[in-house]
């Protein structure tokens, strides 16, 4: 990996150039959690990708997000078709993603050039770099991976065609997939799904009801929650359907496209309304398991959300950099002012340390898949995966929007990026659970995984393997803030329910911090020791100086309940 400064200065954008080449970021992070014979064999691959990337992706997605696509529910004599139009340029997206680069494939069955599949860290690694350019196209790749690991893990083999269609690399056999959950008087609450599954004499069974929020509206490899008619209420009772937009014999499933969302951003991916009205569909494994089945490629999904805004901010910071080493104010490029390269500073450790945790996260799911669910990694992985979402989505939203304020009026214009960019990350903090929920499953994972018992050695690891003096200071800071948070674990497992509730989201904020400075002083103690470098002990000094403040413990041991009082 190159050491030297990046001349920003020598492009015009953020465009025909090389991601990977640009993003010593993840490069840093895909060589310490890639397996050492995966990274061997990726880094060629991901330096390939991103410059395919920066050179011609960037270029359809923007068109791609100009012009959207088109839904036709009916023909011009009013049978049912349920297609979606789409732009022209979206099949050249899909033959890059899907044939060339294999991003649904190489997680299931061995890529040209190894004997075995690649984990998913390196498929977050890729759609990472993909959001780069398309947000919303990461969307339905995605979830092509997710609706492929649900059949895999739980399918009995019924389902074996929709899973090779889904894990293909050739174009002509490839499908997509989705996740239907939300209906519109639930949200966020699955529970209170109403969507009912009938079942057939010949196996099958019928869905009837209505979907909200139905992202890849037209998959073929659809996965949707409904409830059998005997089922009890709440999650308990919600099985899981593989409902394609087509049957088998190449009819229409019977089911309403409504219409498409007009969303503020994510264009590239068609998202709408369905109304089932007797669809055929395929139960996956098991009666009344359909929400834990699901948990697996919600799982997937938000690290895609995590990773998927840590590309967005990849490339927010790139067009910042490169309009603020080329605008000049005064005299001098703005990159040379004092306050400007503190803002960019700070935008640049907000990204390492999204990128940093993130891929913790991805690194622990792909060792869970490994050791088991009784395992210290699935406790982590419980806890960091909710976190890494909700923190993601918002320092994506912030990160955007600063950039889109250097590059001042133009970056409020459609033609310079950071204006899509901003309205793509907008979606990060909704998709896959809002803040709120995501805190309360961070709390559901102490409680009920007790990722405590594996959270309090992991951290203490990391802090007792720092050895050099450049950053002995930082580790006693950390140090403190790790004790900290221990008494706020203890002081939420003596507290009632709703205290918890109440400090829910600062408690993952401090989980998130501490983590993640317990990872930068990893980092920069190994990059010292093998690189002589200590860009890592900086990039440290500076997150833990400005978040790290004067609270304790982010006010969760205070007692304070001011807004549940009447």
């Amino acid at each position: 990996m190159s050491t030297d400064p990046i001349q920003y200065a020598d492009y015009d954008e953020g465009r025909n150039c090389n991601y990977w080449a640009l993003d010593r970021t993840l490069q840093f992070e895909a060589r310490r959690i890639y397996p050492d014979d995966e990274f061997e064999w990726a880094e060629d691959v991901l330096s390939e990708f991103g410059e395919v990337l920066g050179h011609r992706m960037a270029d359809t997605a923007d068109r791609i997000d100009t012009e959207g696509h088109e839904l036709k529910s009916f023909d011009k004599y009013g049978d049912r078709l349920n297609e979606v139009e789409y732009h022209p340029l979206i099949h050249e997206q899909e033959a890059i993603a899907y044939e060339q680069f294999g991003l649904t494939h190489d997680a299931f069955h061995a890529p040209p050039g190894r004997d075995e599949p690649v984990g998913l860290s390196h498929t977050l690694m890729m759609q990472a770099l993909l959001s780069y350019v398309d947000g919303g196209f990461c969307c339905p790749v995605s979830m092509t991976t997710g609706a492929a690991i649900v059949l895999d893990t739980f399918d009995d083999g019924d389902l074996t065609e929709y899973f090779e269609g889904l894990t293909a690399r050739d174009l002509d056999d490839h499908i997509e997939g989705a996740m239907f959950l939300t209906e519109e008087q639930g949200g966020s609450d699955v529970g209170a799904n109403e969507v009912r599954a009938e079942p057939q004499d010949d196996g099958t069974y019928r869905l009837y009801g209505e979907k909200w929020f139905c992202s890849n509206i037209d998959a073929e490899g659809a996965l949707a929650l409904a409830r059998t008619s005997d089922a009890p209420d709440g999650v308990e009772g919600l099985s899981l359907f593989l409902v394609p937009r087509t049957k088998p014999d190449g009819e229409v499933n019977e089911s309403h496209f409504r219409r498409l969302k007009d969303k503020l951003g994510t264009i590239s991916v068609p998202t709408g309304e369905i109304e089932f009205e007797g669809a055929e569909a395929y139960l996956v494994g098991d009666e009344q398991e359909g929400f834990k089945y699901m948990a697996e490629m919600m799982n997937f999904e938000r690290l895609t959300n995590a990773t998927g805004a840590i590309g967005i901010m990849g490339r927010a910071l790139l067009e910042a950099k490169v309009r603020a080493a080329q605008r000049e104010a005064f005299g001098n490029p703005i990159d040379e002012y004092p306050l400007m390269r503190r803002d960019l500073v700070d935008m640049a450790v907000d990204y390492e340390a999204a990128a940093a945790f993130s891929f913790e996260g991805a690194r622990l799911l792909d060792e869970r898949e490994q050791v088991g669910d009784d395992s210290d990694a699935y406790k982590l992985m419980r806890l960091f995966i909710p976190v890494a979402k909700y923190k993601t989505g918002r320092m994506a939203v912030e990160t955007t929007s600063y950039a889109m304020e250097v590059l001042g009026g133009n970056g409020y214009v459609r033609e310079h990026t950071t204006e899509r960019l901003l309205r793509d990350a907008q979606v990060l903090p909704i998709w896959e659970g809002p803040s709120n929920i995501l805190a309360l499953d961070a709390l559901r994972a102490l409680n009920h995984e007790n990722a405590h018992e594996a959270l309090l050695p992991y951290v203490q690891e990391k802090l007792a393997a720092v050895e050099h003096p450049l950053l002995e200071s930082l580790a006693e800071s950390t140090e403190s803030r790790f004790q900290e948070l221990q008494t706020a674990l203890g002081t939420l497992a003596t507290e009632d329910g709703d205290y918890a509730q109440y400090h829910a989201k600062r408690l993952s904020d401090l989980i998130f911090d501490v983590v993640t400075a317990a990872l930068f002083l990893e980092e920069a103690q190994w990059q010292i020791d093998e690189e002589g470098n200590g860009r890592k002990a900086l990039v440290a000094q500076q997150f833990i100086k400005t978040r790290f403040g004067d609270d304790d413990a982010y006010g969760v041991a205070s007692g304070e309940r001011f807004a549940m009082e009447d």
